[in-house]
């Protein structure tokens, strides 16, 4: 089995890795860049096949995770080529692309599932689910060849589903003998953090005291499709003894989910705002049947004015005329709950904040494991050799771990 990384073996996003074995192919990830600005074309890495589905050797593209840096070329690639991801993952990303433009509707040809495998030509695929802050995220064991490569898409072990993580650490793959180790928390200079940051938990306990010392309303800055964050803000909130208030958006990806634990409609103390611009989204799609589903839990303009007090509100910045508009704001405190380095580019939110006086505070957990972790994840898979990537920093892994090896993007190499 032959290894290629296209994209990530010095950069954090973007994934691609091209397997080879017994002239098949396999893509592990086929990620849009981070760098790339919006609307700007980033071109497909250079895989046989994968522009305009003339090579039959190309078995399929798995995608570990939806987030855009693991799955934002897919639209581009040739619909021929075979897609595989996780069930919820898929149903996720379409229901987001009502919301989100530029979201590629994706057809998958089959679905991953935690620990079971299946075989595509030479390859054996075994996907293990992990934790992230993506939803239905896995890390992927490929072999073939007689070789087992194991590839740990982006995990941690601090969110609501660290226990897949301890799983891992107790039962993982034997005789690995490439680890493809994602590395985000390792930095390229400076010190190396030796410690680990705050957990999803940790958010949970800052948010509740954020919630119990703000005597107005609290605006929630996160990612609707974050959904251990969305957890997190409910528990805070009951806590608090307040009412979340989500959007139609984050109600929608939480009922693609298709799990039960999950916050949504019917869910004591979480209510539905339909902000203008969604409404405008229903109206002009005729998707009335989004607006129906919510009946029951839906919140209005006056109740939120009522009593602000009451209430956490999911808010987005094409949200600002709108509340401003209520007079629902006084005495309103907003907690950003992204990575905080987004915040540089969000000047509309940060002139909204500053005409209202409102103050801003970081309740933030990172979706990557944190240099211990990995550490420790290296320990238990006990791999011939650990390959960096997703990473500015993978000439430090050396001082974490051992046999590590360096790739650059684009040299193939045995596994």
């Amino acid at each position: 089995m032959r290894v290629c990384i296209h994209r990530g073996a010095h950069e954090i996003g973007g994934s691609c890795i091209e397997l080879e074995a017994e002239g098949a192919r396999i893509l592990l990830d086929l990620g849009r860049p981070l760098w790339a600005r919006p609307g700007e074309k980033v071109p497909l890495p250079p895989v046989a096949g994968l522009a305009n589905g003339d090579d039959p050797s190309l078995l399929g593209v798995l995608i570990s995770h939806p987030h855009q840096d693991h799955y934002g070329l897919v639209g581009a690639a040739h619909p021929s080529v075979p897609i595989f991801m996780g069930e919820a993952a898929a149903r996720i990303l379409r229901e987001a692309a009502f919301f989100v433009p530029g979201i590629a509707p994706m057809v998958p040809t089959g679905f991953l599932r935690h620990r079971v495998p299946f075989t595509l030509g030479p390859f054996r695929i075994t996907p293990y689910l992990n934790d992230h802050s993506a939803f239905d995220a896995y890390s992927l064991l490929v072999e073939a060849d007689g070789r087992r490569l194991f590839y740990t898409g982006d995990i941690r072990g601090h969110g609501r589903k660290a226990a897949l993580f301890d799983q891992l650490l107790r039962y993982p793959p034997r005789n690995i003998d490439v680890l493809l180790l994602e590395g985000t928390h390792v930095s390229a200079d400076g010190p190396l953090r030796t410690v680990c940051g705050p957990s999803e938990r940790d958010v949970e306990d800052d948010c509740l005291r954020t919630l119990r010392s703000t005597p107005g309303m609290v605006l929630a800055v996160y990612s609707a499709q974050n959904i251990d964050r969305l957890v997190t803000l409910y528990r805070a909130a009951r806590r608090a003894g307040r009412e979340l208030v989500v959007d139609l958006y984050t109600t929608t990806v939480a009922l693609a989910t298709g799990s039960s634990s999950i916050p949504k409609p019917g869910f004591e103390g979480l209510r539905v705002f339909v902000p203008r611009s969604q409404r405008v989204r229903v109206l002009r799609q005729r998707a009335f049947e989004r607006v129906a589903a919510v009946r029951s839990c839906r919140i209005f303009g006056d109740e939120l004015v009522e009593r602000p007090d009451r209430f956490v509100l999911t808010f987005r910045s094409s949200m600002s005329a709108e509340l401003e508009a209520m007079g629902a704001l006084s005495g309103a405190r907003a907690v950003w709950s992204l990575w905080p380095g987004y915040l540089d580019q969000s000047e509309d939110l940060r002139a909204f904040l500053s005409r209202q006086g409102i103050e801003l505070v970081v309740h933030h957990s990172s979706g990557h494991a944190w240099v211990p972790d990995l550490r420790r994840l290296a320990e238990a898979l006990a791999p011939a050799r650990v390959v960096p990537i997703h990473s500015v920093g993978g000439d430090r892994f050396g001082e974490f771990t051992a046999r590590v090896e360096r790739h650059r993007d684009g040299e193939g190499w045995p596994a």
